[in-house]
């Protein structure tokens, strides 16, 4: 990563200037940009001034998938949940592309840590602490799921009628406009999920991306989630898309953990993925009978995902990060989600 990247990609006398205006602190007018890495769709910046640190989230350089990194959702849908029992970072800053060319916005930083494939030093060394956060992680997806969208002004956010056979079609067309190669498996995996598409039971606001690198957890209390992040994928529809997931990330001692997933949760503590989605179904009263097929579902979402990264970075998209040939790993997501679905 280059300083004049990151100045070019955030425009931090731009910015600056706005943040000034709408808090008031001219302190704001020559903030410091910063990548956070680990992002691998929408760009995440630390802003720093005098005045403290906040975020700035933007679309990835160059052309973009329609659908895709949609700032102006992400914002929304956390200024709508600001006083829910989900914990959101405050919004800050919306522009739809005067400034920079893309849609971005600023939000708080929250204090807290966000564990990506190691706990930090220190928390949660105990199994109950470790138990704490899984159960924290699956309680706040639960009460996610049990926000009625009307209530905090969502009820036009999306179309929950027909929304896995559209979110099945959405991911397919995805998988078109993302390979760059023939990978048999994904191709295999999305016939059978066609041919099985189970009839949706509830419908309310799903985060699409949900789990634990994707959350701000308390660095003093292992029992609470500080906010959830990332609500690119935010929409109306199915939860169990949400849950099955959540259960793709979650990963046992015993799973083939991709390289892309920054997980911690098969060391000894945390709960397995059968506690945190029999959990997550006695919170919300939401059945779970065809979790296997969400389950299948996720994989096929995390191939294509994974094959949209290698496309942004081969095309130099990613503001210099570099995650690694993903193709071995397309293949090998696909085909583990097949052992979910009968042939």
């Amino acid at each position: 990563m280059s300083a004049p990247a990151t100045d070019r990609l955030t425009r931090p006398d731009v910015v600056g200037a706005l943040l000034a205006e709408v808090t008031g602190d001219e302190r704001w007018r020559r903030p410091r940009a910063t990548l956070i890495a680990g992002g691998k769709s929408n760009l995440t910046y630390l802003l720093a001034s005098e005045a403290g640190e906040l975020v700035l989230r933007r679309p990835p350089d160059g052309a973009v998938l329609a659908t895709a990194h949609d700032m102006g959702r992400e914002a929304r849908v956390q200024r709508a949940l600001a006083g829910t029992e989900v914990p959101v970072a405050t919004i800050l800053l919306v522009d739809d592309g005067d400034a920079l060319g893309v849609p971005f916005y600023v939000m708080e930083r929250v204090p807290g840590l966000v564990v990506r494939d190691a706990l930090p030093a220190g928390f949660a060394p105990t199994r109950a602490g470790r138990h704490a956060v899984g159960a924290a992680l699956v309680d706040t997806l639960a009460d996610l799921h049990s926000v009625r969208p009307a209530d905090v002004g969502l009820a036009d956010f999306g179309r929950p009628d027909g929304f896995v056979p559209r979110q099945l079609r959405r991911w397919r067309q995805q998988w078109e406009a993302s390979r760059d190669d023939e990978v048999a498996a994904v191709d295999e995996l999305c016939t059978r999920l066609s041919t099985r598409v189970p009839a949706s039971r509830a419908a309310g606001i799903v985060h699409g991306d949900y789990r634990l690198d994707n959350c701000v957890v308390d660095a003093h209390d292992h029992g609470r989630i500080a906010a959830v992040l990332d609500w690119e994928l935010s929409t109306l529809g199915d939860p169990l898309t949400d849950v099955g997931m959540f259960a793709f990330y979650w990963a046992d001692a015993a799973a083939v953990i991709p390289s892309l997933i920054a997980a911690v949760t098969h060391q000894p503590g945390f709960p397995t993925v059968d506690d945190v989605t029999e959990r997550w179904s006695a919170r919300t009263g939401i059945p779970i009978d065809d979790l296997g097929w969400y389950r299948a579902f996720a994989h096929f979402k995390f191939a294509v995902i994974a094959a949209g990264i290698h496309r942004r970075v081969q095309a130099g998209a990613m503001d210099g990060q570099d995650f690694g040939d993903l193709r071995a790993e397309i293949a090998a997501t696909a085909e583990s989600g097949l052992s979910l679905v009968p042939a």
